[in-house]
C-alpha cells in the first residue's frame, strides 16, 4: 500500500488514518484512534475506547502490522500508566500473522 498517490497535477499524500475497532464497517465500534503519519512514523493520537475497554497487546500488534504494510519504521503513543504520563516509541516489527494482511489491500474513500 502507498502512502501517496499521483493523480493528474496533484499527488495525494496520505498523512492522517482513523482506525475504528469494530467487527464490520458501518457497526457500532468499541474504540476509536486518529493517527498522524510523519515520515517514516505513526503517532497514535486521541485513542479513546468504551468505558470498560483497554488497549491490548492485540490492539497495538493490530497498528504495528499496519505500519508495516505501508512502510513505516516505528510508531509511537502516549498514554497514562499508574498515574504518570510516558510516550512509548516502538520500532515496527514484521507481522506475526501474515494471514491478517492483505497484500493487495489498497485505500478505500467511504462516504
Amino acid at each position: 500500500m502507498s502512502k501517496h498517490v499521483k493523480i493528474g497535477d496533484w499527488i495525494f499524500e496520505v498523512k492522517m488514518v482513523r482506525a475504528l475497532k469494530v467487527e464490520e464497517y458501518g457497526k457500532p465500534y468499541s474504540a476509536i484512534a486518529n493517527c498522524n503519519i510523519n515520515g517514516n512514523s505513526m503517532y497514535i493520537d486521541g485513542l479513546l475506547t468504551q468505558e470498560g475497554e483497554s488497549f491490548t497487546r492485540d490492539d497495538f500488534q493490530s497498528f504495528n502490522d499496519f505500519c508495516y504494510q505501508i512502510g513505516l519504521d516505528q510508531c509511537s503513543f502516549h498514554r497514562y500508566q499508574n498515574g504518570e504520563s510516558t510516550t512509548k516509541k516502538l520500532s515496527v516489527m514484521p507481522p506475526k500473522n501474515n494471514n491478517d494482511i492483505q497484500s493487495d489491500t489498497v485505500i478505500h474513500i467511504v462516504k
